[in-house]
Formats: structure tokens, sequence, C-alpha cells
């Protein structure tokens, strides 16, 4: 097998996977991914779309991610990793599409308005 390249994003997060057939090995950003994400939940968040298609420890992971906070650079690569399952095997496609996996999240972070402060917030009205 060959090194299957996808991509994944969330808000300004971009992720750029790189998987290879191997031991489970995750490598971002060239830190190993417990190193690189310390938390529990985003350490799960990363390999939840191996357990939902029960291929822990079969594929080993280079990923660049730039961009975004922690949770959306999460986000981006969990999107990556499960497009990139999707090109080994269709099969797989049902199981991350019925978690939403498969879907880009699109929300983006709203303009700032000319005029106001904020993007929704208004400056303080004065009646006289």
């Amino acid at each position: 097998m060959e090194v299957i390249n996808t991509l994944g994003r969330r808000k300004t997060a971009v992720a750029r996977v790189y998987m290879t057939k191997g031991k489970g090995k995750f490598t971002i950003n060239k830190r190993d991914y417990k190193e690189f994400f310390p938390t529990a939940v985003l350490q799960a968040k990363i390999l939840q779309p191996f357990q939902l298609t029960e291929t822990e420890g079969t594929y080993d992971l280079n990923v660049n991610v730039a961009g975004g906070g922690i949770n959306g650079q999460v986000e981006a690569i969990r999107l990556g990793i499960s497009r990139a399952l999707v090109k080994v095997s269709e099969e797989n496609k049902p199981l991350l599409k019925e978690e939403g996996l498969m879907t880009r999240d699109p929300r983006m972070v709203e303009r700032k308005k000319p005029g106001q402060p904020k993007a929704r917030k208004k400056f303080q009205f004065s009646k006289r």
C-alpha cells in the first residue's frame, strides 16, 4: 500500500494527513500525538474513526496541521483520517457517515462589520 494523502479542514485549521500501513504510530507536526494533544478527550477524538472501523493499530499517520485552535485542529485531523479510511475501503463510509465524521463543519467566524466594534456587537446607543 502506498501513501494515502487526504485533507481535513475545520474553521481556519487545515490538516494534511498521510496514511500508510504500519503499527499505529501517529505523528503530528513531527511530534507524537500524545505529546501534541495531551488531553485524553482530544486523543479520543483522533482515534474515533479507527475505533468505528475497527482498524486500530493497522495504519501509521503523519499529519501536518496549521491554523486554528487545538479543538479545530483535532477535528480537522479527524476528518482527514476519515477520508483516508474511505479511500482505503469504501465500506467504511456508512459507518463514519452515521457518526457525522464525513461532513466538513461549515461554521466559520462571522466577519466584522463597519460601524460596529465586532461582528454583532453594536456601539452604545445614546438617545440624546
